[in-house]
């Protein structure tokens, strides 16, 4: 990537030299060049929310910026860029969307994301430490973002406008006002999960924002609740990619002994597994964990591994997740044990399965989805 500060090596994480995905995209070289070319002082406290693999912090580095992410995998991403240009462990402080806030921004810079809600929550914890002199500045392409992403900036912070377009980036330009009245947060998010779909049935869901489907059940989960394999026997079961952790507690709820490890790249994920799991009163042993899926859990040492992957990275559509996690999983588990996959039915994961497992099995199906079974033999 070419930056006002020299060019940039960057890969994503994890670093696959057949993955033709970049590290960067035409808004972060954008808001990088109005940077430069505006002069804007970057000598007090430097705030970068939601940068996509540490493109923008590694341009930044001499100017020791915080970097704040829901991402595990960017968060490793950016350890990797940073070492890669000799950058001082130190100079760029990361933290995560869970962790406090710096009390005091100067320059806050913002790569729209994907979720609104998770826009709305940071904005909203990021504001008392906004002032009347911190430069605001939010990028993205066009198509991510829309007019109900410029009110929110107009809501939280202060007047709010948008530059022109270029190679179909665009810039965000707030102007804080110490004076308005914020709204209250509504985050975390807590409904009750409907009747008929198992031992989740009426039991309470906690959403921290930017999760899936933070103020419903949808419909993929719900057909997986109505499906998920009985048993018990002390279980160690992992839901993979846990989500709300709605899945792993319906386990948990069905068969106490069960050991369950909750396991996302996201940390308002895995804050929401934990407080699903704790707001329902379930007895048995669970570990929540952030990380890059199954990486650190022993091979041979899973009985189930309960599996909804994602098939998007930010806006490009790709299996690499998918595949990775089934091959994790494989690895993971123990002789005899299972992995079971629900997913649209035009992704083809019975295919991916009998590659890897030798096997895959329907175990139930509708229109829209299927729920897949291969064991490990």
């Amino acid at each position: 990537m070419t930056t006002p500060w020299g060019e940039l090596a960057l890969t994503r994480f994890p670093e696959d030299p057949r993955d033709r995905l970049r590290a960067w995209d035409a808004s972060d070289e954008y808001l990088l060049r109005y940077l430069a070319q505006e002069g804007v002082p970057l000598s007090g406290t430097v705030v970068v929310v939601g940068d996509r693999w540490g493109a923008l912090v590694t341009a930044l580095a001499e100017h020791r910026p915080t970097q704040i992410t829901d991402s595990h995998l960017t968060q490793e991403a950016t350890r990797a860029n940073l070492a890669r240009h000799g950058v001082e462990p130190g100079a760029v402080r990361l933290l995560s969307t869970q962790d406090p806030p710096p009390g005091r921004v100067d320059v806050l810079l913002v790569r729209v994301p994907k979720s609104l809600a998770l826009l709305e929550d940071q904005l909203l914890r990021l504001a008392p430490g906004v002032h009347a002199g911190t430069v605001v500045v939010g990028t993205g392409m066009v198509k991510e973002i829309h007019t109900s992403t410029l009110r929110l900036f107009e809501r939280i912070l202060g007047p709010t406008r948008t530059s022109l377009a270029e190679k179909k980036a665009r810039l965000i330009f707030c102007t804080p006002d110490p004076a308005l009245e914020r709204p209250a947060s509504p985050w975390p998010y807590v409904y009750t999960l409907p009747d008929g779909i198992g031992p989740a049935s009426g039991r309470t869901v906690v959403n921290h924002a930017g999760v899936f489907c933070a103020d419903r059940l949808d419909i993929g989960t719900r057909f997986f609740l109505e499906h998920l394999p009985g048993g018990g026997g002390g279980r160690r079961v992992v839901d993979l990619g846990c989500g709300n952790g709605v899945v792993g507690t319906a386990v948990a709820l069905a068969d106490p002994a069960a050991e369950v490890l909750f396991v996302d790249e996201s940390f308002q994920a895995v804050a929401s597994a934990e407080a699903t799991y704790k707001a329902n009163g379930v007895a048995g042993h669970a570990e929540f964990r952030v990380g890059d899926g199954l990486a650190g859990v022993p091979s041979g040492s899973v009985d189930l591994v309960l599996n909804n992957p994602p098939f998007h990275s930010h806006q490009a559509t790709t299996d690499a997740t998918a595949w990775r996690m089934f091959t994790g999983a494989r690895r993971a588990l123990r002789p005899g044990g299972e992995l079971w996959v629900i997913g649209n039915r035009h992704l083809g994961y019975h295919v991916k399965l009998r590659k890897l497992f030798g096997n895959s099995r329907l175990v139930a199906s509708d229109p829209k989805f299927v729920v897949l079974k291969a064991v490990k033999r």
